[in-house]
C-alpha cells in the first residue's frame, strides 16, 4: 500500500455535475456500436442491413486477432451501417425490438473462480464482448489476449472535470465488483492495484472492502485520478513491460458476466454540462441513442455540442450520435460563438476562467466559482512557447513540450527516452487546455505511437 500527495495539476472550474439521483430505465429504440474508437483495431463486419442479432450477437470483429469481438447489446434487426471516409466503420445500428433475447454463450457461469484457468477466463471475456474494456500500455489500445500482462491497474475515482462518481456507480454492485477483482486477479502474473482517493475519503464499503488487491491512496488536483500517473507513481513502464488497466464499472461488468452467463448490456450514465438543465445519472442500455436520452426540451443553449466522455478526452458527436462503449458519461456544453470580442485583448476578462491568472477574474472571484465554459480555444494555433506552463499541470516526470517536439521530428529513440511509452492521450489532456500555443497534444502523443508501431 502507497500514499502519494501529488501537488501538479489544475482542476478545472467548469459548472455542470450530475446531481446523485438515479431515475428510472430508459428503454432506446436504437443502439449502436462504434468500431472506430478503438484503439488498436482494425474491424471487419460479421453482419449486414437486415440481419436478425440477439444481445451478444458479434457485429464485428478485428481483423488481425479475430478472437476480439464487439457485439450486440439489444436483440432486433440491423438497421443501419455507416462508414466515413476512406470507408472507416463509424456505426452498426441495430432497431432494438425490446425483447432481449439472449445468446447462449459456450462458457457457463461459476461460482468457484479458483477452477477456471486463464484460458477458461480469457476465452469467456473474448466470446461475450466484454475483452475491448480491457487496454493496455503502451500504446493505450485494446489489449491483446496472448499476451500476459506484468500487473494490472484500476483507478476507482476520476478527477476529470464533473466527472460521475464512482462510488455511484458501484452502488448495490459489490459482489460482482469483487468476483470481477479475482477473475483479473487470474489474468496476471504480477499484482492488481486499486488507486483510491485519500485514505478516508471514500463513502462506499464496495472499494474499501474489496480484497486481492492492492490498494494505492491518491490526493491531489486532476489527473490524480488518471490511470497512467498512478501507475508512473506506483510502478512505471519500463522497455519491454506490458500493463493492462481497466476502469471499476467495467470490473462489475465483468464479475456479471460470470455470475449470469449473459451480456451485462445494461449502464448507469452520468448527463453532465453546463447546457443540460437538469442533470442526473439514468440507467440505460450500452450504446444508447443520445437523443432518447437526452430531450430536446432538457437543452439550455440553441447550440451545444454533445461529448461521449469528458470535456478534456470525450469523443465529440452530433444530436443524432450514439453512447460510446467505454464511457459511463456524457456531457453537453455550449459551443463557443466564433465571433471577435471588441477590444478583446484590452477586456480585463471579469467574465471568463483563466489558468495563467491573466484576467481579473482570478484575483476577484472565489476559488470555489464554477463557470459555463464552452467549446471555443480562444485563439489560434501558433509555435511552441517555451513558459514552464506545461510542467504545471504534469505530476509525471516527463517534460511534455520536450517529447512533443521529438513526435513531430520523428525520433523515436529521443520520443522513447523521454517516457512516451508511459502514456495515453488523457495523460497530457491538460496540457492541450493550458497550451498558450493551442496544441493538441493528445493527437501529437497519438501520432508518436502510430509511428512506434509502423517502426516496429
Amino acid at each position: 500500500m502507497g500514499e502519494f500527495k501529488l501537488k501538479k495539476g489544475y482542476d478545472i472550474p467548469i459548472l455542470g455535475e450530475a446531481e446523485l439521483v438515479l431515475k428510472e430505465f430508459s428503454n432506446p429504440d436504437k443502439v449502436a456500436i462504434l468500431p472506430y474508437e478503438f484503439r488498436g483495431i482494425k474491424p471487419r463486419l460479421k453482419v449486414q442491413v437486415g440481419d436478425m442479432v440477439k444481445v451478444g450477437t458479434p457485429l464485428c470483429e478485428d481483423k488481425e486477432i479475430q478472437e476480439i469481438k464487439f457485439v450486440s447489446p439489444v436483440s432486433g434487426k440491423v438497421i443501419e451501417i455507416n462508414r466515413g471516409e476512406r470507408r472507416l466503420l463509424m456505426e452498426i445500428v441495430v432497431e432494438n425490438d425490446k425483447k432481449y433475447t439472449k445468446e447462449n454463450f459456450k462458457f457457463k457461469p461459476s461460482g468457484n473462480i479458483s477452477k477456471l484457468t486463464r484460458e477458461n477466463i480469457t476465452n469467456a471475456l473474448l466470446e461475450s464482448g466484454l475483452w475491448p474494456y480491457i487496454i493496455q500500455r503502451p500504446f493505450a489500445k485494446v489489449a491483446n489476449p496472448q499476451d500476459v500482462p506484468r500487473d494490472i491497474f484500476i483507478s476507482a475515482f476520476n478527477t476529470a472535470p464533473i466527472a460521475p462518481e464512482v462510488d455511484f456507480l458501484l452502488e448495490g454492485k459489490g459482489k460482482q465488483f469483487q468476483k470481477g477483482i479475482d477473475i483479473l486477479g487470474a489474468l496476471t502474473e504480477g499484482t492488481v492495484h486499486l488507486s483510491l482517493q485519500r485514505k478516508g475519503n471514500n463513502s462506499g464499503n464496495v472499494l474499501e472492502e474489496v480484497t486481492g488487491v492492492e490498494k494505492h491512496y491518491f490526493s491531489g488536483p486532476h489527473p490524480a485520478g488518471n490511470v497512467g500517473v498512478q501507475i508512473h507513481h506506483i510502478a512505471p513502464v519500463n522497455q519491454g513491460d506490458i500493463v493492462w488497466t481497466i476502469k471499476p464499472e467495467a470490473v462489475a461488468l465483468i464479475g456479471e458476466l460470470f455470475e449470469t452467463g449473459a451480456y451485462p448490456n445494461e449502464r448507469i450514465v452520468a448527463l453532465c454540462g453546463s447546457s443540460l438543465k437538469e442533470r442526473y445519472y439514468i440507467k440505460t442500455i450500452a450504446g444508447a441513442k443520445i437523443k432518447e436520452i437526452i430531450p430536446d426540451e432538457n437543452i439550455n443553449d440553441d447550440e451545444a455540442r454533445y461529448i461521449s466522455g469528458d470535456v478534456l478526452t470525450g469523443i465529440k458527436l452530433n444530436e443524432n450520435g450514439y453512447l460510446g462503449f467505454n464511457n459511463c458519461l456524457l456531457t453537453v456544453i455550449p459551443e463557443g460563438k466564433k465571433k471577435r470580442r471588441l477590444l478583446g485583448y484590452f477586456r480585463t476578462g471579469i467574465d471568463m476562467s483563466s489558468f495563467s491568472k491573466t484576467f481579473l477574474s482570478s484575483w476577484i472571484s472565489s476559488k470555489k466559482k464554477k463557470w459555463k465554459l464552452d467549446t471555443l480555444a480562444y485563439g489560434g494555433q501558433r509555435a511552441f512557447i517555451q513558459t514552464g506552463v506545461y510542467e504545471k499541470v504534469m505530476p509525471m516526470d516527463i517534460l511534455p513540450s520536450i517529447l512533443a517536439k521529438s513526435i513531430l521530428a520523428e525520433d523515436i529513440e529521443e520520443m522513447e527516452g523521454l517516457g512516451i511509452m508511459e502514456l495515453a492521450e488523457e495523460d497530457v489532456a491538460l496540457c492541450t487546455y493550458v497550451c498558450p500555443s493551442k496544441m493538441d497534444f493528445g493527437s501529437i502523443l497519438r501520432q508518436g505511437f502510430d509511428l512506434i508501431e509502423k517502426e516496429g
